[in-house]
Order: C-alpha cells, then sequence, then structure tokens
C-alpha cells in the first residue's frame, strides 16, 4: 500500500466524460495494435486478417483520443502548446511529466499508427499504393514498424493508470496499481473488439476467434486479481467505494463485465456458441468503460 500523500489533496481536475472516452479508447487503441503486432509476428498466417483489423482499429480511435484531448482543453486552439514552446516553438519535453510523455508517445503511436494502417489497406489489395505493404511484418521494415508501434501501443495502453497515480486525488494517490489495471483492462477490451468485428469479417478463421476468447478469459481473470489488489491497496480511502461508486465497481464491472464475460467465453469455447461470444465481448466493452468511470468519476466527487 502507499503512504498516505505528505500534501493534502489537489483540487480535483474536473475530468469529465471526454477523458473518460479518452481513458477507454486510449486503451482500446493500444491493445489493439499490440495484438495485432503479436498475431502477425507469432500467429498463424491464417489469422492475419484479425491482425489487420487490429490495425485498421488502431489508427482512427487514437485519432479520436486526439480530438477529445483537445476538446477537454480550456482552450482548445492551443493545444499545440503541449508538444511546442509557444516562443521558440522547439520540441517541448519533459521526461519527469507524465502529462508531456503521454502527449508525445500518443503523437508518435498515431503516426506508426497511421503508417500500419496504410500497409494493412495495401496489404489487402485496397490502398492507392500497394507497396506499402511492406511496412507490415512479417518482412524486416514491417516487422521494425510493428516492434515500435507495439512498444507505444503497451504505453499507451497503461500509461492513463500512470498518469492518475502521480495527481495527488484520493483513491488515485493511494494505490500503484492503476497503471497495471489499466494496461490489463486495454488488452481484454481490445481483444473483445476485435472478436466482435471479427465475426463479422467472412475470412476471419475460427480458431483465430477462439484464440482471441482464450486471450481475453485470461485478462479477465488477471483484471479481476487486479482490481482485488487495488481496493486492498487502497486500505482506509477504499470506504471512498462504500457508495453508489462502490455498487458500480462491484455490479457493472466485476460481476457483469468479468464474472459474466467468463462464463459466457467458456460457454462458446465449449459449444460454439456465437450468441455466448458476442455477448460476452459486449458486456467486456461495456465493464471496461464502468471501470474508468468509477475510477475517474469517484475521485472527482470527493
Amino acid at each position: 500500500m502507499n503512504p498516505p500523500p505528505s500534501t493534502p489533496f489537489t483540487a480535483p481536475p474536473e475530468w469529465q466524460w471526454l477523458i473518460v472516452f479518452y481513458f477507454f479508447l486510449g486503451g482500446i487503441a493500444g491493445g489493439a495494435y499490440v495484438l495485432a503486432v503479436l498475431i502477425d509476428l507469432f500467429g498463424d498466417p491464417l489469422d492475419r486478417p484479425l491482425a489487420r483489423l487490429g490495425y485498421l482499429i488502431a489508427f482512427p480511435v487514437t485519432v479520436v483520443c486526439g480530438l477529445l484531448l483537445i476538446l477537454d482543453l480550456q482552450r482548445p486552439l492551443r493545444f499545440w502548446h503541449m508538444l511546442l514552446q509557444s516562443e521558440t516553438l522547439r520540441p517541448m519535453l519533459k521526461p519527469w511529466s507524465p502529462m508531456s510523455l503521454g502527449s508525445w508517445a500518443l503523437l508518435l503511436f498515431g503516426g506508426v499508427a497511421f503508417v500500419s494502417f496504410l500497409a494493412a489497406l495495401a496489404d489487402d489489395g485496397r490502398g492507392r499504393w500497394p507497396r506499402l505493404a511492406v511496412l507490415r511484418p512479417p518482412g524486416v521494415l514491417g516487422t521494425l514498424v510493428a516492434l515500435i508501434g507495439g512498444a507505444l501501443g503497451f504505453f499507451i495502453a497503461g500509461y492513463t493508470g500512470v498518469l492518475l497515480t502521480v495527481t495527488n486525488r484520493p483513491i488515485w494517490a493511494d494505490t500503484s496499481l492503476l497503471g497495471l489495471v489499466f494496461l490489463i483492462s486495454g488488452a481484454s477490451t481490445a481483444a473483445a473488439l476485435l472478436a466482435l468485428l471479427g465475426r463479422r469479417r467472412a475470412r476471419t478463421s475460427v480458431t483465430g476467434l477462439h484464440a482471441l476468447e482464450r486471450f481475453d478469459s485470461l485478462m479477465l481473470v488477471l483484471e479481476l486479481i487486479a482490481l482485488v489488489a487495488l481496493v486492498v491497496s487502497l486500505g482506509s480511502m477504499a470506504r471512498v467505494w462504500l457508495s453508489a461508486w462502490g455498487a458500480l465497481l462491484a455490479v457493472g464491472v466485476i460481476a457483469l463485465g468479468i464474472v459474466v464475460p467468463l462464463v459466457l467465453y467458456r460457454r462458446s469455447l465449449r459449444l460454439g456458441d456465437l450468441s455466448s461470444s458476442t455477448v460476452a465481448a459486449v458486456l467486456v466493452l461495456v465493464g471496461g468503460f464502468l471501470l474508468r468511470v468509477v475510477i475517474i468519476l469517484s475521485s472527482e466527487g470527493v
């Protein structure tokens, strides 16, 4: 458990729904890209359509994340001040600031995700520049792009939790596990979205979809363990969740977003029940969103 903050809690940053959606979609964007890389590098060649879907998801969702961050600023037109010095226009990077690191990581990840997006289109024969397909694995150049993007995607999926941890607010400042919880949740929600959309694509292999379901089941178990550890690490501060927020966490996140999908995934894998896997994926996405709602808004109200 983290020691109590040495200074009084600061005023809430007044993060509301735009930031909740940003945290949720950021986890999906980073998680989808990392899963696409893993499928391309280590998966069955028949599962390449699933990897392609991951790249096609990651870039546009990252763009939405950037727009949400800009709209949340008090003066949106000055968003570039997060990246450049206003007087000299030189790059402004503060390695000690998670917010500064996050801004640059999102920009760099968006650039790499855009390259992979174009490569995925070209690899399917739909892009205007078919030669861009070399920017996707298994070629050397494509593998290099994928590894760089995968590292950035991994960072994006979890850094929002770290950002909260270094913010001197109730709950956020009382645990060091938020980054881990958000990282696992990002991987889980990304796998659920890939499985959900993949079932609608004719070329998606059944074995690949089942592999995603097994992966998501593992992530859900890890997420449940991480959430229990998070509550324990909060100590007395966990009393904040003896409220409607705690009920939402227990029912919306843990019961409906983790336990029920685990049961449904097991049914799908055993019986091949398409409806079970579809409902499971939808519940995982809802649970992942509600997790961010509880973590962010419960602290804002203290």
